[in-house]
């Protein structure tokens, strides 16, 4: 996603998301939910926590420094210059978002997203559907990651590499900042995989409602 993306979308991409699903799910038992999320965590502490650690690793460096060019300086006003470091340095992180995010290991940022999207799954009932066929496609932003989750019955017949990618569509759109063609095509593709194995039947009740939430 190396576009800047707008944080919101509009009402009429939002109706347009909502007739995708609705459209997709005409030809399927299956059950589709779109969460787009600004971020998954604040990442404040963590963010924080590596500030801490970075001023404390330098502090040794600088001091080694500071001698061979035959700078003294007090213990007392070293130490007060470090915790001056990390306060200046902390109300950068309070203050811009993208710092805190860009200063996390991409590792824990996909575990947070993977989390959120584990969470919204969870949250929006999507696993109580009557035949567990229940999809969620989840983006976040600030970590720049897509994920599409299935119910347990949709596992047990539908390979990772599948709904891979679905995500793929979804990660292509986001690189662009056409974020609603993204969700309208990857919710295409999610309800053509389902109709596959979850065809629609004679009463094809609508459990969830068609909709994109932004959190």
């Amino acid at each position: 996603m190396t576009r800047r993306i707008r944080r919101r979308l509009s009402g009429a991409e939002h109706a347009r998301i909502a007739r995708a699903i609705s459209d997709a799910e005409e030809k399927t038992s299956g059950e589709i939910y779109c969460v787009l999320a600004r971020t998954s965590d604040p990442y404040l502490y963590p963010a924080c926590l590596i500030v801490a650690l970075a001023i404390l690793i330098l502090g040794p460096f600088l001091a080694l420094a500071l001698r061979h060019w035959w700078i003294s300086i007090d213990p007392v006003v070293f130490a007060a210059a470090q915790l001056a470091a990390f306060a200046a340095a902390a109300a950068l992180v309070v203050a811009f978002e993208g710092l805190r995010v860009a200063l996390v290991p991409k590792a824990l940022r996909y575990r947070r997203a993977h989390d959120n999207a584990q969470n919204q799954f969870f949250a929006h009932n999507i696993h109580v559907t009557e035949g567990r066929t229940g999809v969620l496609i989840f983006v976040s932003l600030a970590e720049r990651y897509v994920e599409i989750v299935a119910d347990h019955e949709i596992d047990a017949c539908v390979e990772q590499s599948v709904w891979n990618e679905g995500v793929a569509l979804m990660l292509n759109h986001a690189r662009r900042g056409t974020l609603a063609d993204g969700f309208v095509e990857t919710v295409t593709y999610a309800g053509e995989v389902l109709s596959r194995h979850f065809p629609a039947g004679r009463r094809n009740s609508n459990e969830i409602e068609d909709r994109l939430t932004e959190i």
